[in-house]
């Protein structure tokens, strides 16, 4: 089962390939990105399919870390990012489109997949649903903006 997804569009005064180094460059990701609190790289090599690390944040007041994993690559493009996290499992898709005049759209969808739920646990995961997905939404516009500065910043 699906739950409801996030999209979010940035235009951001860099080139492609300015925005897709900041966004592969998971070593600067804690300094980069003002909602990560720390990144721990799992595996060596450049960012690609297969690319994991444990990134932690703090969401209403505590501290979470989770397992993150690169499902899709195309440089310059485009990027999935899996985290699984009990039953769920989170999909974030990071696409790049280059604009007409300079400069660039960055597109973040954030959703998760589940089993079905029924009864109370249906209920509840409803209910928590919509709370995580509004945390999840303040903290990609923060992503987006911080990626957009630091792309900007690399030129």
């Amino acid at each position: 089962m699906s739950t409801p997804r996030i999209g979010l569009t940035q235009h951001i005064d860099a080139s492609p390939r300015a925005v897709w180094d900041v966004i592969s460059d998971l070593g600067s990701a804690a300094e980069v990105l003002s909602g990560v609190d720390s990144l721990e790289l799992l595996t060596d090599g450049p960012y690609d399919v297969g690319t994991r690390w444990r990134e932690t944040r703090t969401m209403f007041g505590m501290k979470d870390t989770m397992e993150m994993e690169v499902a899709e690559s195309e440089p310059g493009r485009r990027t999935v990012v899996l985290s699984p996290v009990g039953d769920l499992l989170y999909r974030t898709e990071l696409t790049l489109r280059p604009r007409e005049g300079g400069g660039c759209e960055l597109a973040m969808t954030f959703g998760a997949e589940q089993p079905p739920q029924t009864g109370l646990k249906a209920l509840a995961a409803t209910l928590l649903a919509g709370v995580g997905l509004r945390a999840a939404q303040r903290s990609m516009e923060q992503d987006l903006l911080d990626i957009a500065a630091a792309a900007r910043h690399r030129g």
